[in-house]
């Protein structure tokens, strides 16, 4: 498992007020929540299951994740775990990524999952709201599926539509028709882009209407994409220990986090998968303040754009 350099604590950073904008429930699963649902487990299984060294690495780990995600009681149970980690730092909003794709691939019945997760999640001081994800790589077929069980819980907490998954192999592209029903149906949009392919995928994510760019990193390869994010107001949803564990850039030190808040491109900080990445909302702040040089006052204002470009933030609550 990738493990991020320990940061010096910035003040009062865990204390802040935070919302959430790219966390994937499955990736929140901790190897000890994992243990809990399959005690079969060893501790030195778990340490093999979670290492992650690259892209591919990373999608067996999910793989991994989610196959041992059996009922709707398992979905229940890790919605509980990420919650109460969520209320420790103060994440007072969430948009939570379901991998409905997933469970379809799994052959498993999407409602009784759903149901599960919002009760769950209802229980607790914290505004969620769900995004329901597509596997990209799966097809539009697949997607328009997704769309469909999206659409039908739109009032229901569901507040947007995803793609993730290989970007190489499913290209944005494909989804133009998939968006336009989201859309009609009252769904906002986000897509994954620009994290292992470059500005082109980003470009297409906007094209077939992408609000918010998930990762989009590779932006900071065209002048001019980097302008139009900026001059159009869509928010980049970064997550800088995600890239470097799976490879998205070659260090640390490659991460164009400053380079593309310096451009004026609206970015929130984000965990993507946390247990997965050994990584908190609260540790991406003291990562960006300790290595990438944010000052605090920059980092006030990441923290109010999280609620600023919410999809659904029924009370904002910005940082004081």
């Amino acid at each position: 498992m990738y493990s991020a350099p320990m940061p010096a604590r910035l003040s009062g950073t865990c204390a802040w007020p935070k919302a959430e904008l790219h966390l994937h429930l499955e990736g929140s699963v901790e190897p000890e929540t994992m243990r809990e649902l399959d005690p079969t487990l060893s501790v030195g299984g778990l340490r093999d299951m979670y290492r992650c060294r690259d892209f591919q690495g990373f999608i067996q780990v999910y793989k991994s994740v989610v196959e041992r995600l059996r009922t709707p009681a398992d979905y229940a149970h890790i919605t509980r775990a990420l919650l109460l980690r969520l209320i420790a730092e103060n994440v007072q909003y969430a948009e939570i990524t379901l991998s409905a794709g997933v469970v379809l691939w799994k052959g498993q019945e999407f409602a009784p999952v759903y149901a599960a997760v919002r009760e769950a999640a209802s229980a607790f001081p914290i505004e969620v709201h769900w995004i329901l994800d597509a596997v990209r790589h799966f097809g539009v077929e697949h997607a328009m599926q997704v769309a469909q069980l999206a659409a039908e819980r739109v009032n229901d907490d569901v507040v947007a539509l995803g793609i993730g998954g290989d970007e190489e192999r499913g290209p944005a592209a494909w989804f133009g028709e998939v968006y336009r029903f989201a859309k009609s149906a009252g769904l906002r949009l986000t897509a994954h882009a620009g994290e292992t392919v470059g500005p082109e995928s980003v470009w297409a994510a906007l094209e077939i209407g992408a609000e918010r760019i998930g990762h989009g990193i590779r932006a900071v390869e065209d002048p001019a994409l980097l302008r139009h994010l900026r001059d159009s107001g869509i928010p980049l949803e970064v997550c800088i220990t995600s890239n470097v564990a799976t490879g998205a850039v070659a260090s640390l030190d490659a991460h164009p986090v400053r380079r593309l808040y310096d451009a004026g491109v609206p970015i929130t900080l984000n965990t993507d998968d946390p247990a997965i990445f050994g990584t908190t909302l609260s540790g991406e702040y003291e990562l960006a303040a300790r290595h990438f040089g944010f000052s605090e006052s920059e980092l006030h204002g990441i923290a109010e754009n999280g609620f600023r470009y919410a999809f659904r933030a029924s009370h904002p609550r910005l940082v004081s």
